[in-house]
């Protein structure tokens, strides 16, 4: 049987949660709903597959403007996520510590298509 968790790690925990909503909250305002890798759109029940990702790995880089923000479904932060281990074990420092290099444009042409809607 596992110990409650003690007081530290409740608010812990807890202010970790209070920090994510927050810039997830704002990433949600600025961005499209739209994942940055696979382009897949989310609304309704299902945004909440969306999920934030920092391009420089620090949870903590969090600016105003939104530049270290990108939009990402679970399955494309969670294959991020894992090039980077994968780059570590592997004893390639190829992305440490940065996003990964993407070639193309996900939302390119986005302001054309919704002007042409207008």
């Amino acid at each position: 049987m596992s110990n409650p968790p003690s007081k530290v790690d409740a608010l812990l925990a807890e202010a970790q949660q209070r920090r994510e909503s927050s810039y997830r909250e704002k990433a949600l305002k600025m961005y499209p709903w739209i994942c940055g890798r696979c382009g897949r759109e989310f609304s309704g029940k299902r945004l909440s597959e969306l999920t934030v990702h920092h391009r420089d790995h620090n949870h903590d880089n969090n600016p105003e403007d939104g530049s270290n923000w990108e939009l990402l479904c679970l399955y494309c932060h969670d294959n991020e996520h894992q090039r980077q281990v994968d780059a570590h074990y592997q004893g390639n420092d190829a992305g440490a510590g940065q996003g990964a290099k993407v070639k193309h444009k996900a939302l390119a042409g986005l302001a054309e298509l919704l002007q042409k809607k207008s």
